[in-house]
């Protein structure tokens, strides 16, 4: 049987695969026109699986695929990597040959015993004179070179291979290499770091996008139609929700349902398992939440410009020309949208953010129930099975007053953002200890986060923003509306924290497009008062 694959490389007969037809077809159609084609994205999106499969499919009469990888060889001379490029080389034409079940003529073993690269000018000569040999030997074949893991090249022949890559392209119809596919994390122009190729402007830059939702629900599928367990449609829809289709995501949400839970074959895949296994998701230690934790520590702006793009309605207008957005852009961190700004591309990732940046102990744990309290978080249950959250909140906002100006003390943490970032950890303090799951939602408006919060198959939600005048708290109240009412839930709750001067704390319980909504205005203390 095979099995969802988040580790590496997929292959068709070992693991479930999404076909990507209509993007193989647009990469392909590039290779046979001569294109200098550039693939940059993250790392675990799917790129090597993705051009392993576009060689494979290349027409085997017409083109000579040649596979090389840089990952290793960052740190080389260059007379030392040019001669593993050789040798790759070598070895790469070798393999293509035994897998199209012939020996290589005595005639090639001639030209590659006699031959060498070592420097951008020899390495030239040699695909001129490789291009010969494949026409007078084997039909005038076309070499399609694909270079992967490209951003692992040493500087100091960065230049000079680009400019090469560039003559080639700019010789004639009848080059070698006929195409070049460049695969790698950094673009071009973040690779060229002392500018002296401005820019490489040969290239075709191609896209590699996240699974659509009916990817999704093909890959699903395979598993379905091989042990017969159906995932509920709404399980499918909310995997994609969750995910934004990242293939990682996506495959590592399946391993858990299928092969960690235990879950009768016989049983369909329902919201409660899904509930589960994104809880598990949401806070389990692997390689790609690492990466992603890892890059968004990088630099201490980085926060502040996330927690910008999450908190604000303004928005951060997407610019590529910016340093820091650049960077999280190439880290997949943000997006564009389609209003051209700025945007978390998943509700995970903008959990995990929030994580990494809330401090282990605020110092405030102890404050956050009065001192009347009976059974701690478990006060706010009712005998029934469900959330006061009106109460709960309520304690948040008197939690707040009680701690005063001591949130300003707590650690590594922007003033601007110290409210949201209690407001989650109260929140998530709350549903691990009385049993409950608490996510993000997908997002319905720029600078609003939606905190979801199940508990025994209901949902409870709220929304937090910072203020930012009347008619931007009104409006954000009946966009809460509708979304409670498109969420099926009882009622929504609306918090938002104030940072004027002089605030107008607020509590007010109203019904809108027919959902109740709950809306605190909460005062953020600006400075300590003076002894």
């Amino acid at each position: 049987m095979r099995s969802f694959e988040t580790r590496g490389p997929v292959y068709p007969e070992d693991n479930y695969v999404v076909a990507r037809t209509d993007e193989l077809s647009d990469f392909i159609n590039r290779l046979e026109k001569g294109r200098h084609v550039v693939l940059f994205a993250p790392r675990q999106t799917g790129k090597t699986t993705f051009f392993r499969r576009a060689l494979e499919i290349l027409p085997a009469d017409v083109y000579f695929p040649i596979r090389i990888d840089f990952q290793a060889s960052n740190n080389l001379e260059p007379a030392v990597f040019y001669e593993g490029l050789y040798e790759d080389i070598c070895e790469e034409i070798e393999a293509v040959f035994q897998k199209r079940g012939s020996a290589s003529s005595p005639t090639l073993t001639e030209f590659l015993d006699n031959t060498q690269i070592t420097n951008h000018l020899s390495m030239r000569r040699f695909f001129r004179r490789f291009s010969n040999f494949l026409e007078y030997h084997h039909n005038g074949q076309k070499v399609v070179l694909i270079i992967d893991e490209f951003d692992g090249i040493p500087r100091t022949v960065l230049s000079d291979f680009l400019y090469s890559l560039r003559h080639i392209y700019l010789s004639g119809r009848d080059r070698c290499p006929h195409s070049v596919g460049i695969v790698g994390v950094k673009s071009i122009t973040q690779l060229n770091y002392d500018r002296s190729i401005s820019p490489f402007n040969i290239q075709d830059e191609f896209k590699l996008p996240n699974f659509t939702l009916e990817q999704v629900r093909e890959l699903l599928s395979q598993y379905t139609d091989e042990v017969g367990q159906p995932f509920a449609s709404e399980v499918i829809e909310s995997i994609y929700k969750q995910t934004a289709g990242q293939p990682v995501l996506v495959n590592r949400f399946a391993q858990i349902l299928t092969e960690e839970m235990d879950i009768l074959k016989t049983e369909p895949i329902t919201m409660e398992h899904f509930s589960k296994a994104h809880g598990q998701l949401l806070h389990e230690r692997n390689t790609h939440t690492a990466h992603l934790v890892t890059n968004i520590r990088r630099d201490r702006r980085f926060e502040t410009l996330l927690m910008k793009i999450a908190s604000y309605d303004d928005g951060v207008e997407f610019n590529l020309d910016n340093e820091i957005i650049n960077e999280l852009a190439t880290y997949d961190v943000i997006g564009e949208g389609a209003d051209g700004l700025c945007e978390i591309v998943n509700p995970i990732y903008q959990y995990r953010v929030m994580q990494a940046f809330k401090p282990a102990v605020n110092g405030l744990e102890q404050d956050y129930l009065p001192e009347d309290t009976r059974a701690g978080f478990k006060d706010y249950l009712t005998p029934d099975g469900e959330i006061q959250m009106e109460a709960l909140l309520d304690n948040f906002r008197d939690f707040i007053a009680r701690a005063g100006f001591r949130i300003l003390q707590v650690p590594e943490t922007p003033q601007e953002y110290v409210g949201q970032h209690l407001l989650f950890a109260y929140l998530e303090q709350f549903a691990r200890i009385v049993g409950g799951t608490m996510y993000l939602e997908v997002q319905t408006g720029r600078g609003r986060m939606d905190i979801l919060i199940l508990y025994d198959q209901k949902k409870y939600i709220v929304e937090t923003k910072i203020w930012g005048g009347g008619m931007r708290y009104e409006a954000g109240k009946a966009q809460l509306a509708t979304y409670v009412k498109l969420e099926a839930a009882a009622a929504g709750y609306y918090v938002v924290f104030d940072h004027r001067k002089d605030p107008e704390p607020r509590v007010e319980t109203e019904t809108l497009d027919g959902s109740t909504i709950r809306s605190y205005v909460i005062p953020v203390i600006q400075e300590r008062p003076s002894d």
